[in-house]
């Protein structure tokens, strides 16, 4: 069977102003997501659901399915304020949606099979997607999930500080814990991330989670329960949000499964501030120009 990936896009209007403006970086004016897509289809993916949300479906929809058209299937998925929230009523003043973790959650009856899941605006490389395809046919399993562990060092901003989920590996290559550090950037040639009033180094080479998860169909019953606990919790404030790293904690520490930490060599880059943009162009040209992609994707 052929995994699914499943793109988190629903944030994208907000931060483009409007998805006509969704940024071209390849030479064709192709988008990130676009090479993302190509990677995946190349690794043996076989099907692509989107999550958007609905206020801007049908122009997404105009961008994505004359390139896909009779490549890959494609499913949309809306990420609704009021899915799976229960009894619970949503606040009023409550304007976010509830995060990652939620999002996923709202795939549930669009896949039946092993999926990864990844952002839409980051870069991820053809290593990583070939490795991701691998662990979904072969290894990933109810109770065995993954993540792809980016070098720390491949993954830096020069313009500013940057949110990266530090993962703790164990002996035998499993995550045992992944801790989010929201302010990690380059001081005096050194990583550091900020604690407190301190700065803490981390090495280059520490894994680093860019959300690119592998997971089966059974992180949905387990990411509603938690969902449900979650809300009891935090409905209130107006800023929580329900990420995937809390779901994957409680799955390893509760022992119901473990998670594989694929290492990969691929250079993450991705737009977390706009000075980004032009190095972003000036990869995916040499990547182009070294033949690992054509300057036309979907001609």
């Amino acid at each position: 069977m052929q995994p699914t990936l499943l793109i988190l896009a629903a944030g994208m209007a907000s931060r483009y102003g409007s998805l006509k403006q969704i940024q071209q970086f390849g030479p064709s004016g192709e988008t990130i997501i676009d090479y993302s897509i190509y990677d995946a289809i190349r690794a043996g993916f076989g099907k692509i659901v989107f999550i958007i949300r609905d206020n801007f479906a049908e122009e997404f929809k105009e961008i994505f399915e004359p390139k896909l058209k009779g490549k890959v299937e494609t499913a949309y998925v809306f990420q609704d304020m009021n899915a799976f929230v229960g009894e619970h009523a949503v606040p009023a003043d409550r304007t976010k949606p509830w995060g990652t973790a939620h999002a996923v959650l709202c795939a549930k009856d669009a896949i039946n099979e092993p999926f990864a899941v990844i952002n839409a605006d980051d870069f991820y490389g053809r290593d990583a997607f070939e490795k991701m395809a691998e662990f979904l046919k072969g290894e990933c399993a109810a109770d065995r999930y993954s993540v792809v562990g980016y070098e720390l060092g491949k993954t830096i901003s020069e313009y500013g500080s940057v949110s990266r989920g530090v993962c703790e590996v164990n002996g035998t290559g499993n995550l045992a814990g992944i801790t989010e550090r929201t302010k990690i950037y380059i001081d005096n040639g050194k990583i550091v991330y900020e604690d407190g009033d301190k700065k803490v180094e981390l090495g280059p080479k520490t894994p680093v989670s860019m959300n690119f998860w592998g997971f089966a169909p059974s992180v949905f019953p387990v990411s509603e329960k938690l969902f449900d606990q979650f809300l009891d919790q935090k409905i209130t404030d107006p800023k929580s949000e329900f990420f995937i790293p809390i779901v994957v904690d409680q799955f390893i520490a509760s022992g119901t499964g473990s998670v594989k930490v694929i290492p990969t060599s691929s250079q993450w880059f991705g737009v977390t501030y706009k000075e980004d943009a032009p190095g972003v162009q000036a990869s995916l040209s040499a990547l182009v120009n070294k033949g690992e992609y054509p300057d036309n994707l979907w001609k």
